[in-house]
Formats: C-alpha cells, sequence, structure tokens
C-alpha cells in the first residue's frame, strides 16, 4: 500500500510555489472556505508548525472544546502573520510530517489535499496534490459515504472526468477529481454547485 504521508510534502510545496509566484492580492481572494480568505486558508493548515501540544490544548479550551470555533480564531490571528512566514510554514518538515490526533495518515492527507483545493479552484489554478492523492481522498470519502463532512450521497454517481475514478448509481455528478473532492467535503464550487446536506 501506498505511504499516504508521502503525498502531503509535495502537496504543501507545491502550494507554497504556487502562492509564491502570485500576486500578494492573491492572499486576500475569497477560498472555498467560507468567510475565509486564502490567508486564512494557509494560516489553518500551518497552525501545527506554530502550537504545541500543549498550547493547542489551552486554545482548545479557550474555545470551550469546539474545534470549530478554534480553528476560527487561530486563522483569524495568524492570518496576518508575514506572507513570508507562512510559507516558509506550508514548507516545515514539521508540517510535512505532521498528523491529527485520531486521524493517522489519511487525516493528515485528507488536510493537505482537501484544504489546498480551497486554494487552487478558488483561485482557477491547477490542483497541487499528486493526481493519486486525490484519488486517494476520493476513496476514503465514499468509504465515509458522506459522513466526513455531512453531505447526502443518497442516489448519486461521481464519475472523474480526469481518471476513471467513479462511484455510486444515481444522478451523475461529473467532475475533475479535485471538484469531486470538494463536493464531498461540503464546499461549494466557484460556480455554485455542490452536494446536498444529509
Amino acid at each position: 500500500m501506498t505511504d499516504l504521508q508521502s503525498w502531503v510534502a509535495p502537496t504543501y510545496d507545491r502550494l507554497a510555489d504556487l502562492l509564491a509566484a502570485a500576486a500578494i492580492g492573491t492572499w486576500d481572494a475569497p477560498s472555498l472556505c467560507e468567510k475565509w480568505l486564502v490567508r486564512h486558508v494557509i494560516a489553518h493548515v500551518t497552525m501545527p508548525t506554530r502550537l504545541t501540544p500543549a498550547q493547542f490544548g489551552a486554545e482548545m479550551a479557550a474555545a470551550g472544546g469546539d474545534f470549530t470555533v478554534l480553528s476560527d480564531t487561530v486563522a483569524a490571528r495568524d492570518a496576518s502573520l508575514p506572507v513570508a512566514d507562512l510559507l516558509d510554514q506550508l514548507r516545515s518538515p514539521r508540517l510535512h510530517a505532521w498528523e491529527p490526533p485520531g486521524g493517522g495518515a489519511v487525516g493528515a492527507l485528507s488536510h493537505a489535499v482537501i484544504h489546498s483545493l480551497d486554494v487552487t479552484i478558488a483561485l482557477d489554478r491547477p490542483a497541487v496534490a499528486p493526481g493519486e492523492a486525490a484519488t486517494a481522498i476520493l476513496d476514503q470519502l465514499t468509504a465515509a459515504n458522506g459522513t466526513w463532512f455531512g453531505v447526502d450521497l443518497t442516489d448519486v454517481r461521481l464519475e472523474a472526468a480526469d481518471t476513471d475514478w467513479s462511484w455510486g448509481n444515481g444522478r451523475l455528478v461529473r467532475a475533475d477529481s479535485g471538484s469531486l473532492v470538494a463536493f464531498l467535503s461540503g464546499r461549494a464550487l466557484p460556480d455554485g454547485r455542490r452536494l446536498p446536506r444529509g
């Protein structure tokens, strides 16, 4: 079996390369994450490079145990960090080796792939995650039958336009692999398409 963690570093490195070459205003463009700009997404994914486990625990306690509140608080605060620092953190070996508590390599890769797509799809740029990584996350999301993000996959057939990947039966949703990952992650694409919530 492929080491899923091995796809994390290239995903973050390519995202850093894309943003380093982009106009500075790109950081203030909307992402697919509701209410978050690109800089908020990058501040969120790089959080493990800045917080020790003890600091994370303190942040979680301050958020009343609500990870969404913690994420919004840290993203809002750390989005103002210098772009150069955020780029360095995207390229950090510490981030590349990080695994979410209880999530393992699958959780680490899904975090990298999904949030990189929050940026690249919103900016209309090519995906930065390896194609095999996107397919692996599609397999994980459909194996969970949409429950990770509460999307309703009843009577839905998904087909990737860029690979031979497919899943399910029913109403056809056909898009590139990255867009399908975003669909299954509960995101609305720039053209308004999204899967219904379960």
